[in-house]
């Protein structure tokens, strides 16, 4: 290599550097305001039932629907979010949706009554801007870094879950539940900060099939058995968790002698152990390729462990061991439902059904609080942990029946402009390569997406049609 040919190269690593650490800085800065986000609407989870309690024009039936009517607003707003951004931009529609997150704060922070606490949890979940901040990250990176920012964002959302659950009863103890909401709003706006001063303007806005939904696709995604399957999986797991939750505060309290400043010491061991526990069993799924089998028992898990609250809730350790039990299986779940979804999905086809998944999602968690206040106000709290035990056999029986899961793994090539002659040829070529299980090629995005099987296939066949290629 002559000098010349050495300093280009040295210039384009220097490039590739600088843009990696760009791509970084990126998903970090969008996976804080995430975060940010989901510790404000779950550190209510485990203290807000007993707040409510004392609230004007309480019943049990108001307070399940202040806790999940959240989830309503969002699952009917996300996706219009999204499809909103790709017009008026993805900083502008993030900023809006966090100023109408810490407006809904603000008035819930305010409400002396139970009605000010529900209008304001709807309207913090109205400011659905999760499915705009993927969009932006996906602008923001290259389709090789784009798997690692989306899986970064993932572990976010679950460690500021897991904070969350501590944390809740902690400030509740100093600042009460008011001071949460407060909180909250603060975050909210600490976001925005964050989105105009950490993240990078994309040098363009485009439409990306990976992170967003194809209004055309919907009728094929609604109409895919395998998919609608798990979509009744997320939906049932959140409707579950927020269920419980209506009355486990209140059972620990008033049945085990669990007084609420105490309860955060035995949510964080529970949580901790429950997250250790269930990374042996992910691994074994992927890794053995058991991913059904392993998928059926974390269900068959959960079912077991809302039965064993039903039985055990006048006892702190009997209720410890159940929620470690079924915190287990829920981050077990929680973490397998998007990998199936993944691989499921057709090639090109995963933003759109990871859009109705994540509305399934939210959707539950209104179903869930509604049914828990429900339940609580019409028979006895345990009563509540009876039927998420039911709901967990019903979704044992939808999903015992489903076929075991492709090993297969969405694949992006970058093949840049190209017309749709062309296009079609890239595509037929792919196909033909062993491990290439679907592809698609879509021309005005300049993008081959693929499913292959990654033990198959030999990337280097990628080579000929892409300057850079990425695995998701």
């Amino acid at each position: 290599m002559d000098r010349k040919d050495y300093l280009c190269e040295n210039d384009r690593m220097n490039n590739n550097n600088e843009l990696a650490q760009s791509e970084r800085r990126a998903a970090f800065s969008l996976a804080s305001i995430f975060a940010f986000r989901m510790l404000g609407l779950f550190m209510i989870l485990p203290v807000f039932s007993l707040y409510a309690g004392n609230l004007s024009g309480a019943t049990p039936s108001l307070i399940g629907l202040a806790m999940g009517i959240y989830g309503l607003t969002q699952a009917c707003l996300q996706i219009p979010f999204g499809m909103l951004s790709d017009r008026w931009g993805r900083k502008p529609v993030i900023a809006m949706g966090m100023v109408i997150f810490a407006v809904g704060s603000v008035i819930a922070a305010t409400a002396h009554g139970i009605e000010g606490i529900i209008i304001g949890r709807a309207i913090q979940g109205a400011g659905a801007v999760g499915s705009t901040i993927i969009a932006l990250i996906a602008d923001l990176t290259r389709e090789e870094f784009r798997t690692k920012a989306m899986a970064i964002v993932g572990m976010t959302i679950g460690l500021s879950f897991t904070a969350a659950m501590v944390l809740g009863p902690i400030l509740n103890t100093w600042v009460g539940v008011p001071g949460i909401f407060w909180l909250t709003s603060a975050l909210a706006l600490i976001g925005i900060l964050i989105l105009y001063t950490s993240v990078p303007n994309p040098q363009r806005s485009v439409f990306h099939r990976d992170a967003q939904p194809v209004p055309q696709l919907f009728k094929r995604m609604l109409t895919n058995l395998e998919l609608l399957r798990l979509d009744f999986g997320i939906l049932s797991l959140h409707a579950i968790l927020t269920a419980c939750f209506v009355v486990i505060p209140i059972t620990l309290e008033r049945s085990a002698g669990v007084p609420e400043q105490h309860q955060w010491y035995l949510y964080l061991p529970v949580l901790v152990l429950s997250f250790a526990c269930m990374v042996p069993f992910i691994i074994i799924a992927e890794k053995r390729r058991c991913m059904k089998q392993v998928f059926i028992g974390a269900i068959l898990t959960l079912a077991l462990a809302q039965l064993g609250l039903w039985e055990l809730y006048h006892s702190e350790w009997g209720t410890m061991l159940c929620l470690f039990v079924f915190f287990t299986a829920f981050t077990l779940l929680e973490a397998s439902l998007p990998s199936l979804i993944s691989k499921v999905a057709p090639a090109g086809g995963k933003g759109t059904a990871m859009g109705i998944y994540s509305s399934s999602q939210f959707f539950g968690i209104f179903l869930g609080g509604s049914l828990g206040g429900w339940l609580f106000g019409h028979h006895h709290p345990s009563s509540v942990f009876l039927i998420c035990a039911l709901i967990g056999v019903i979704w044992l029986i939808v999903a015992i029946s489903m076929k075991a899961p492709p090993h297969l793994a969405t694949h992006m090539i970058n093949v840049g402009q190209v017309d749709a002659t062309r296009a079609q040829e890239i595509e037929a070529q792919l196909l033909k390569i062993n491990g290439v299980a679907d592809a698609i090629v879509v021309a005005s995005e300049g993008v081959a997406y693929l499913k292959v099987d990654n033990i198959v296939v030999d990337k280097k066949s990628f080579e000929p049609f892409s300057v850079t290629t990425a695995s998701a």
